[in-house]
């Protein structure tokens, strides 16, 4: 999984990260606990529960992260969009169109904005 990925999808495959990194930080609390070298360790368990705590957190707010699917899903959208843009369909962008025409008219709005192609404008 890419870390742009990583960021955008908290699956099943991330859970078991968790989980795993949560049973290591336990299994290594007890061995420094048996060898008497639990305080002696605190540098180490600060890294190892900083990592805990931000991938818990990442956890606890993972309803707002998009399914794998969703995730695909707005990729393409996004990919459709940029070769929109790059291609210079939009209304307005300065070329003419197919009558000799300056711009299409209509559209307005910024470069992200998709134009209103349901028409309107006063009949």
């Amino acid at each position: 999984m890419s870390d742009e990925q990583d960021q955008e999808v908290y699956g099943p495959e991330r859970e078991r990260e968790l989980l795993a990194l949560l049973r290591a930080l336990a299994r290594r609390i007890q061995e420094l606990d048996r060898t008497g070298r639990l305080l002696d360790a605190a540098p180490e368990l600060q890294q190892l529960l900083g990592d805990a705590r931000s991938e818990l957190f990442h956890y606890e707010v993972r309803l707002t992260y998009d399914t794998p699917e969703v995730a695909d899903s707005r990729r393409i959208v996004e990919e459709a969009k940029r070769q929109v843009r790059d291609q210079g369909f939009f209304p307005g962008d300065g070329e003419g169109d197919a009558d000799g025409e300056e711009g299409g008219g209509g559209g307005g709005g910024g470069d992200d904005e998709l134009p209103d192609w349901r028409g309107g404008g006063g009949t």
